[in-house]
């Protein structure tokens, strides 16, 4: 059996991004982008004001000094003239800096007079640069300001619009197909009859698809049976990547390996040394092989609800962030303490579903009452996983761990 860092570096190789493509910006939220944005401007482009007052030159400033008010500048209207000495220039918060002055007098420094054309300053001096914002503060021409890989929020699409970019270089939203396989499953809304069991793995796939960013396409139940296997297969080899839930361990009725092989699957590696997790199979339906002439790539996960999202949030995460050109693609552990004493003794390493608690020093992670593999009600009062390397040990309360956040 490989490793999870063997199978981390499998995955990683074989992934490759897609293809970046325009988009119009508002069509951008949540992609990554392709390549780097460079500055075209200073911005701001002007000096500007942060305030709503009176534009003065320090030197007149003293307690009670009245200035003759010569002109008021708006947002989005200019000065042409210059602040001489001994005058004074109303302006508003955003508008240009006139020639001459070099600071601001906030409006509640001061007191009108003559119904506007003369101002008192209580202040007794001034700074110069007071309530200014120079020109290119935040950043300037030529400089990069995002860069490839970055994942577009609300503050980078602004920026995006405040640069004039209506249309953006991303790379695509990633699609992913979900099948969940077994005679057990029946529906979410169905009454579950003898030895049967909701289908709970679609679902919850799904969401943790949209969490990273990509688009599922839940394709339902496929039954124990290699025809209805390999049909539902075809279809979710559209997708850019195909996750299906059960028929990958070794019993009777574990069918998808064999089904993939038929649909033109390549397997790239079955079965890694971890818990929970073990049977995760993955391969790659090469660019030769597809209708599109596009690699597409497939996992193979648990049947056990637990393993499925486990493996999900390591291995199928990490290909996705690949396919988007996020680097890192790995999951990043987090530095943390376990909160309590642990008798840890296994053969293989564990990811525990913990509960967190943020102190002074950092995370403190506290396992959950986790009974396995199929016990998702423990899950829901976790915040993540706890990685415990295989072995026998006695972890104290404070001892590190490593953390990974759902």
């Amino acid at each position: 059996m490989l490793t999870v860092e063997q199978a981390f570096e499998k995955i990683l190789a074989a992934v490759i991004p897609r293809n970046p493509l325009p988009l119009p910006l508002n069509e951008a939220l949540g992609l990554t982008l392709a390549e780097d944005v460079v500055s075209g401007v200073d911005s701001p482009p002007f000096d500007k004001s942060m305030m709503d007052g009176y534009a003065v030159r320090t030197a007149d400033v003293t307690a009670g000094v009245e200035l003759p008010v010569v002109a008021e500048v708006m947002a989005g209207s200019l000065f042409s003239g210059e602040v001489a000495p001994g005058q004074a220039v109303r302006i508003m918060t955003g508008a240009p800096i006139p020639t001459g002055a070099d600071a601001i007098v906030r409006v509640e420094d001061t007191e009108t007079l003559d119904e506007g054309r003369r101002v008192r300053i209580r202040l007794a001096s001034l700074k110069s640069g007071r309530d200014i914002v120079p020109r290119g503060q935040s950043m300037r021409a030529g400089e990069t300001v995002l860069p490839a890989g970055r994942i577009l929020r609300a503050c980078e699409i602004g920026l995006l619009a405040e640069l004039g970019h209506p249309r953006v270089s991303v790379r695509p939203r990633p699609t992913v197909a979900v099948i969940a396989t077994g005679d057990e499953l029946v529906p979410v809304g169905a009454v579950p009859g003898p030895a049967q069991i909701r289908n709970t793995n679609e679902p919850m796939l799904t969401a943790q698809i949209r969490q990273c960013g990509a688009e599922p396409r839940p394709l339902g139940i496929a039954r124990d049976n290699a025809a209805e296997l390999e049909s539902r297969i075809r279809a979710g080899l559209q997708a850019d990547i195909l996750c299906l839930s059960g028929g990958v361990s070794a019993g009777k009725l574990d069918l998808v390996p064999a089904a993939l092989a038929a649909c033109g699957v390549v397997e790239n590696f079955h079965k890694l040394a971890m818990k929970p997790g073990k049977p995760l199979w993955f391969g790659e339906l090469p660019a030769e092989r597809s209708a599109d002439r596009k690699s597409h790539w497939i996992f193979g996960l648990p049947g056990n609800p637990v393993s499925s999202m486990v493996c999900f949030d390591l291995f199928v995460r990490t290909a996705l962030r690949r396919l988007q050109g996020i680097d890192p693609a790995l999951p990043a552990p987090i530095p943390a303490r376990i909160g309590t004493d642990l008798a840890f003794k296994d053969d293989r390493p564990t990811w525990l579903p913990v509960r967190v608690e943020w102190s002074a020093d950092g995370p403190v992670v506290h396992p959950v009452g986790w009974r396995g593999s199929s016990d998702l009600r423990a899950t829901v009062e976790a915040h993540g996983t706890a990685h415990f390397p295989a072995g026998e040990r006695q972890y104290h309360r404070g001892d590190a761990v490593a953390f990974f956040a759902w």
